[in-house]
């Protein structure tokens, strides 16, 4: 890969100025920013701008860094448990089938586009509109700090099941197999040490994001040079060093650079392809399909023993097209499959379920609360050890979010009032971390009403501390709790003196702003120390 565009493109502001305002004006909507940037693609390719070489290149450096952040959070035994493989085995060739059985229909009917496909075209097509993007839902569960919770991984994991799927069908459809070099790739695994050692020395500055982007790029770059997709190579650079105690902090510090360039990622769909009025007629149509495919998987995770709401949530995150659609129609392009126009039809289905998908998942739990009885009624008797309702124990105050400041305030409420305070996360890992320290922590999601309504039928809370990723998070906790009319205190966490003011008319009777409060213990902290 050459990277000598990055010093060209400081000089192009006209997009970037461009993306940002459209950005802007979708924020103030309560749409996410990307829904802005989609759009400023689409503005771009009506004025007549083609997208180029440094734009492609900043989407494709914002992928790599993507999965490469995936990896670095992804847990492998997710990947090897049935809801996630069977799901999206299930899934997939139900979607090939029937929605390739209608492209094939509308072909034999005649339809503009449709016409001249046969049912092989007909049944590729439908593959490129069987998948859903990695791009989008990683961002969204990025946005609600949703990445680590049960429906969440389980949405990462088939997502990470049809980014396989779709490497191996762009490999066949290409002929281009991997190089006899590239067993040699194995040869990773075991130098897995010496990138955790180097990783140690790294520190918590400006190395420890250029280590993670010298991982993430060379290991795009082995990849590639052993002909497998180069975005597998950062993904599994990501996952050899995902047991680190550092990578966490690693993603973390890596989140702005991948943001930036996912810009060029979005901004280049909506440059795809020549618009008519024809592909917009036929992008509109396909967009609805993405219910479809909900309807789908919805009744598959519920098969596999999970409830109806972490069913619904990762359906919900699942809700969308993919890009890789944009690639398998590329390739169709390419060797005289198929008409240009696809590209375009493509890139519109993929932005309107894009822009569909962003409200559906930042009013997930309203959807799922509202209409509750219907989804229960999929839901089996059975369910998964890690997918019950949690008992809180006879506990007095509940910690939500045991992350570093949720952790902090535990042990000190502890140290007050002894065995009486429970901690409630929904990252099984740091549970199981949690447990092995000692601490009464439980599995629980403080967003989901069945939890809520958990607590209404049986609980001793009398306080409760919300020291939850972000102040969505916190906010969806408090009209919980105002749903069941909580009596007791509740307590939550700010990082800025505007979240603190909305969090306060919200409901909560205190508010810890994270960074001024830590000043003012740090102070009491060394008077207690002066005085003894």
């Amino acid at each position: 890969m050459d990277f000598e565009w990055v010093a060209i493109a400081q000089g192009d502001v006209t997009w970037i100025s461009l993306a940002f305002l459209l950005g802007f004006l979708a924020s103030l909507v309560r749409l996410p920013p990307l829904v802005g940037f989609l759009a400023t693609g689409f503005l771009l390719n009506y004025l007549g701008i083609v997208s180029g070489e440094i734009l492609q290149k900043l989407a494709d450096l914002g992928i790599t860094l993507l999965l490469f952040t995936v990896g670095l959070k992804l847990n492998l035994k997710m990947l090897i448990r049935p809801q996630v493989w069977s799901v999206a085995a299930l899934h997939i060739t139900i979607v090939i089938a029937f929605f390739g059985a209608t492209i094939f229909a509308l072909a034999l009917m005649g339809a503009p586009l449709f016409s001249g496909l046969d049912l092989r075209l007909s049944l590729m097509l439908a593959f490129t509109l069987s998948f859903s993007s990695t791009v989008f839902v990683v961002k969204l569960l990025e946005e609600k700090g949703e990445m680590n919770s049960l429906h969440g991984r389980i949405a990462i994991g088939i997502l990470i099941m049809q980014d396989l799927a779709a490497v191996i069908f762009i490999a066949a459809s290409t002929g281009k197999l991997p190089s006899l070099w590239a067993p040699l790739l194995f040869a990773l695994i075991p130098l897995r040490p010496l990138f955790h050692r180097v990783l140690q020395k790294t520190g918590h500055g400006e190395l420890l994001v250029l280590y993670g982007l010298v991982l993430a790029l060379g290991g795009a770059e082995l990849f590639e040079l052993g002909g497998v997709k180069d975005d597998l190579g950062a993904l599994f650079m990501g996952i050899l060093i995902s047991t680190h105690p550092k990578s966490n902090e690693m993603a973390k510090s890596m989140l702005s650079f991948k943001d930036l360039f996912l810009l060029g990622f979005f901004l280049s769909i909506g440059m795809s392809g020549q618009l008519s009025q024809e592909a917009l007629i036929i992008g509109l149509l396909l967009t609805p399909f993405i219910f479809l495919k909900s309807a789908f998987i919805f009744p598959l995770m519920t098969c596999f023993k999970l409830r109806a709401r972490t069913s619904l949530l990762a359906t919900l995150n699942l809700t969308n097209f993919s890009e890789f659609g944009l690639i398998v129609a590329s390739i169709g392009v390419t060797n005289g499959w198929m008409d240009n126009e696809w590209l375009a039809v493509i890139a519109i289905a993929l932005s309107l379920s894009f822009v569909i998908a962003a409200p559906l998942n930042n009013n997930d739990d309203r959807i799922y609360s509202r209409f509750r009885d219907f989804w229960l009624r999929f839901q089996r008797r059975q369910r998964l050890p890690d997918d019950m309702l949690l008992e809180t124990l006879g506990a007095t105050i509940a910690v939500f979010g045991m992350g570093r400041v949720g952790s902090g305030a535990y042990d000190r409420m502890r140290e007050f009032h002894g065995d009486t305070v429970v901690g409630i996360d929904f990252d099984d890992e740091l549970i199981k971390k949690h447990q092995s320290m000692g601490r009464k922590v439980l599995y629980g999601d403080p967003s989901d009403a069945d939890f809520w309504d958990k607590i209404e039928q049986n609980h001793d809370i009398e306080l409760v501390m919300l020291a939850l990723p972000n102040l969505e998070a916190n906010l969806d906790a408090l009209e919980h709790l105002r749903k069941i009319s909580f009596p007791g205190r509740v307590a939550a966490t700010a990082r800025y003196p505007d979240e603190a003011t909305i969090l306060q008319q919200s409901g909560a009777t205190a508010v810890f702003n994270i960074y001024t409060e830590a000043g003012a213990g740090f102070a009491d902290h060394v008077e207690a120390q002066n005085q003894t």
